[in-house]
């Protein structure tokens, strides 16, 4: 399956494989992108992801890397044997984490194979402008500090990053249409916001020029799972503009 032709990317907000699969069979042979974070990789390794490729899913490991170079570097040498679609690592690690963590993914990518896309994490979608500059130091507007980073990951060679959908228009501008922005922070109307804070809903984040979505909440903990991401399908593909209330 071309990733391209799947931008709705499920967030597998889990601890346990059974409740990946519980929620999986709920979609019949709907093939999959699927984003397995630091909670259930942790709990479950590299068994779940090799099932799930083997299922015909892809697969974004949202391992957020940040390290020293080396240490990143030979970290996504060994991510690269796992056949997933995309890594990333935090961008506040700066341009020659980034390269080394470029140089470990092409290194350990199998022959023959593609290697996985790597981005890289600007500002999380959790946090705010206020949280940025009194919490972390981080001077400046928000908008600007996430297109600082763009930059500093395509200078490295990196495919794309992740941002809100909010600064996408900026980031394409700054990096080119075709560095990819891989957006959370996704909401349907009437959905509660929970931790996050920059947020739009799926028909503003195409009209804004996100390629990938990333949704968890809105489908996971839905009654119907399978019809919440139908929905959002069908948004996606209404570009006509939407607000959160």
């Amino acid at each position: 399956m071309n990733i391209n032709k799947n931008p709705i990317i499920i967030a597998l907000d889990y601890s346990e494989e059974s409740q990946v699969w519980e929620l999986i069979d709920k979609f019949d042979d709907e093939q999959l992108f699927l984003k397995v974070g630091m909670e259930l990789y942790y709990s479950c390794g590299n068994n779940l992801l090799h099932k799930l490729k083997d299922k015909g899913h892809n697969i974004f490991l949202d391992l957020k890397l940040h390290d020293i170079p080396n240490t990143v570097g030979k970290a996504m040498k060994s991510l690269a044997r796992l056949d997933v679609d995309i890594v990333n690592v935090h961008a506040a690690g700066g341009r020659l984490m980034m390269e080394r963590a470029l140089e470990g993914l092409v290194a350990g990518t199998v022959s023959g194979k593609e290697r996985p896309m790597c981005i890289a994490v600007t500002q999380l979608t959790s946090t705010s402008q206020e949280v940025m500059q009194e919490q972390l130091k981080i001077n400046g507007n928000i908008e600007d500090v996430v297109v600082h980073y763009a930059k500093l990951a395509n200078e490295s060679g990196l495919d794309g990053v992740v941002s809100s959908p909010l600064e996408v228009p900026l980031v394409k501008e700054s990096c080119g249409t075709s560095f990819l922005t891989v957006t959370p922070g996704i909401r349907m109307i009437g959905d509660s916001k929970d931790d996050q804070q920059r947020i739009t809903t799926p028909k503003q984040a195409k009209s804004l020029g996100s390629d990938f979505i990333v949704v968890g909440r809105s489908i996971t903990a839905s009654k119907n799972p399978l019809e919440a991401y139908l929905k959002i399908k069908n948004e996606w593909n209404d570009i006509s503009e939407t607000t959160i209330s």
